[in-house]
């Protein structure tokens, strides 16, 4: 029988020990674990859970449900998730009850390269951890490696988000 697969979070544990739990219902414990889970989520399509961890306030919420599945349903299929590298985090959250995560992730479709670094906020609703908001930027945006960012310095002064 062969190994259980990695988690696409690259968190280096398999699946079902990783983000598997987190799709399946359990509440993430912390920002950090809820970013994870929802690249993994794109990767394996799970659409439901993306749905689930938008926080109430993310503006995609206000569209109908099934519409924002099919999007979300729509993005995931096209594109491969080879990867991702958490590089700085806010854990605790903020006196506004906010948590940040950068991250750089890795995806593409149909070979080119969209690859990105987002700065992610996350708002607890009393539930679990959830998705409000981010600003990412392509890779040819940046003036560094992803590695070189932190939350400190991102994003760089004078780029701003493709989104705002």
């Amino acid at each position: 029988m062969p190994p259980a697969p990695l988690c696409p979070c690259t968190s280096g544990l398999r699946y079902s020990k990783c983000c598997a739990p987190y799709h399946r219902g359990t509440e993430a414990p912390d920002a950090e674990a809820l970013m994870r889970s929802r690249y993994s989520g794109f990767a394996l399509k799970e659409v439901e859970y993306l749905w689930r961890t938008m926080h109430p306030e993310h503006p995609d919420r206000a569209q109908p449900k099934e519409e924002m599945l099919r999007e979300l349903r729509a993005v995931a299929s096209k594109h491969k998730y080879p990867g991702l590298k958490v590089l700085d985090r806010s854990l605790p959250p903020d006196t506004s009850g906010t948590a940040e995560v950068l991250f750089h992730a890795r995806v593409f479709e149909k070979g080119l390269e969209l690859s990105f670094v987002e700065r992610s906020q996350f708002r607890h609703d009393g539930t679990g951890w959830r998705y409000l908001s981010g600003t990412a930027l392509p890779l040819n945006a940046l003036p560094g490696p992803p590695e070189s960012f932190t939350l400190a310095n991102y994003p760089p002064p004078g780029i701003t988000s493709p989104a705002g």
